[in-house]
């Protein structure tokens, strides 16, 4: 392992966004809302695909663009995306339209995560990923093991944040939270999960079938 930025950038940079999610990204750029790299994108897109993923759960809409990945890889989902933002929700809105995604296939529900995700039905989605409201996302966990169906991914963006979980010295609230997050499955038999560098780190577990 001569140098391990350089193939961690070479990761990064394999990954070619279509020109809608390139516009996508500008517009969270010019919004100050941070996206998903493309490596991650794509990760989470091949997982919807190997899936076959029907039904799509994601906490933290943005302007689209993980969205956009998520039904690039199941094109006949049905996304329901949670925000708080509305500005947010509109730009994700013109995402999808110029994307060609039907109207039926994304459902962009306002409210925090936490408590639209606390009525939705148990064992019903296929994948659920988590990007918004940090200080709740030990909560959304319990709900997000909720409403997966046996065999159902859970898929978590900044894993690493910022490349301080690994480092013992850093305490930061941000950071326990996400330490906390990975022995929630280090220490749980009911998934198999599996940790990735990627962007800022992405946790991906599924739900084991008993």
């Amino acid at each position: 392992m001569v140098d391990k930025i350089s193939s961690w950038k070479f990761a990064e940079d394999f990954v070619t966004e279509p020109e809608v999610f390139r516009e996508a990204r500008i517009r969270a750029d010019e919004m100050g809302i941070e996206c998903i790299t493309p490596a991650v994108g794509s990760q989470l897109a091949l997982v919807a695909s190997a899936l076959g993923a029907k039904a799509i759960v994601e906490a933290g809409t943005g302007t689209g663009i993980s969205g956009l990945w998520l039904l690039n890889g199941a094109p006949n989902a049905v996304l329901a995306t949670i925000d708080s933002d509305p500005e947010a929700q509109i730009a994700a809105r013109k995402a999808f339209a110029e994307a060609g995604i039907p109207a039926n296939h994304t459902r962009v529900i306002s409210g925090r995560a936490i408590d639209v995700m606390s009525n939705m039905a148990d064992a019903a989605y296929d994948l659920v990923f988590l990007d918004a409201d940090r200080d709740t996302l030990e909560d959304q966990l319990h709900e997000a093991s909720r409403l997966l169906r046996p065999g159902g991914v859970l898929a978590i963006a900044h894993a690493l944040w910022r490349d301080r979980v690994p480092d013992p010295a850093m305490r930061d609230d941000a950071t326990a939270i996400y330490r906390d997050v990975l022995r929630f499955f280090v220490n749980n038999s009911d998934f198999v999960s599996a940790l990735s560098p990627s962007g800022d780190g992405l946790l991906m577990a599924s739900k084991r079938a008993h």
